[in-house]
């Protein structure tokens, strides 16, 4: 727990990891050898604490504040790990950095969370190299115990993303977080992908689509995506959303067809084609919902950005260790949980218990009519101790604004005022 909490509060310090051990301010019993071997364990579970700790997170602190109507959802994605100046770092990999469009050292970062709309935590995530061993400039340490969590990490890390997407998917309980939708962008946007989803998980797809060649079934016949959009009916002038359309996409391994719905929305950057595509499979979302909902996932964007520019992500230490750059990691993601949960509590009213709830009760007894009753009947009050006028001139002021306001509220107005009458009686 002292090595924890040292790794955890190192990011306040302004300093590398080996300039604060170093330094005074470090317990005694802490050393650089001491840090090392607890960041290099072959045994520990990193992952396995992280989903305890964020599902303890969501479960009792998170889901009270939620509406019941809300929606909560899961969202994956990947970004970059760099390590450009690096050369012997176990598992390193020439990836893709999507960003930039070139190749860069490091790993792509394959991260799993949950998000309500408002808050968004992280729940496990998977540094993978690459499945191609031309690709990976380092390998394995080969001397591990394959019984060991870091053995199968390290088989985890040379697998395609699409593979890991289950393995993360694998290690938690939808039902648990109460989430029944899963969001990540058009890199994972498969066919196969979204129907084993949808088949081996209670959770329903939202996700972009890119055109390629990936063909959909539509009127007995298959299409790609740009033949698909030439096909349909638009909407004229500047609608947003331009067409929508219920697809098949093939059998899964029960036989059965699974069936999405296709929305091509405006896109009006320039340069690029006039129009984007979104896929649900739930067929029987609207097609605004189906849009806001995929909004959620810009959350995890906000993180990887929040993560590597502030909470030190991937420069805090210079590990050739696979194991500590895992459980580096997993520090910054407890270090996310926590700013989120306080940034939460702080500017989420419901988080004052049941005073909340007892001042929205009270709110809800008092109507429309009656509030706008107490604000004439404040203004005539004012009126008669600000501009000294006799009661006979405000009242004749207030029939005046009476008259002027619409049919609808004049019988509440006058029941009300006709109780205030037998009250002062």
């Amino acid at each position: 727990m002292v090595l924890f909490q040292f790794l955890f509060t190192l990011v306040f310090t302004s300093k590398s990891g080996n300039q604060a051990i170093l330094s005074s301010k470090a317990p005694e019993e802490i050393s650089v050898y001491t840090v090392n071997r607890f960041m290099n364990a072959k045994t520990f579970n990193w992952r396995k604490f992280l989903i305890l700790l964020s599902e303890s997170i969501i479960v009792k602190r998170l889901l009270s504040l939620v509406e019941s109507d809300s929606e909560r959802v899961l969202i994956i994605d990947d970004s970059t790990y760099s390590r450009n100046r690096s050369k012997k770092v176990e598992l390193l990999a020439k990836v893709y950095d999507h960003s930039t469009g070139t190749f860069m050292r490091g790993f792509r970062m394959l991260t799993l969370g949950w998000s309500d709309g408002i808050s968004f935590i992280p729940l496990a995530h998977t540094l993978l190299s690459s499945e191609k061993k031309q690709a990976r400039l380092m390998e394995a340490n080969d001397q591990l115990d394959k019984r060991t969590v870091g053995y199968k990490r390290r088989v985890e890390a040379q697998q395609k993303a699409t593979k890991a997407l289950f393995d993360l998917l694998d290690s938690i309980n939808p039902r648990t977080l109460q989430a029944k939708t899963v969001l990540f962008d058009s890199w994972f946007a498969y066919p196969k992908t979204i129907k084993q989803v949808v088949t081996d998980y209670p959770l329903q797809v939202i996700c972009m689509l890119k055109p390629t060649r990936t063909t959909y079934g539509y009127n007995g016949q298959k299409y790609n995506l740009k033949d698909l959009y030439r096909v349909l009916k638009k909407k004229r002038g500047r609608a947003k959303i331009k067409a929508s359309v219920v697809v098949s996409l093939g059998l899964n391994d029960n036989n059965e067809d699974i069936q999405a719905k296709i929305i091509f929305v405006r896109d009006n950057r320039r340069g690029k084609k006039n129009w984007l595509a979104l896929l649900s499979t739930d067929v029987d979302l609207p097609d605004e919902e189906i849009i806001r909902l995929y909004g959620k996932r810009w959350q995890i964007e906000t993180f990887f950005k929040y993560s590597k520019s502030y909470l030190k992500l991937s420069n805090e230490f210079s590990a050739r260790d696979y194991d500590n750059m895992v459980a580096h990691t997993a520090v910054v993601f407890t270090r996310y949980m926590m700013f989120a949960l306080i940034s939460r509590e702080e500017k989420d009213p419901r988080t004052i218990g049941e005073l909340f709830y007892l001042c929205c009760d009270e709110m809800e007894n008092i109507r429309f009519a009656q509030s706008l009753f107490l604000v004439m009947a404040c203004l005539k009050e004012t009126l008669m101790n600000e501009l000294v006028l006799s009661e006979q001139h405000v009242q004749d002021l207030l029939d005046t604004i009476f008259d002027s306001l619409p049919e609808l509220f004049k019988p509440f107005l006058k029941e009300n005022q006709l109780n205030q009458i037998s009250k002062a009686a």
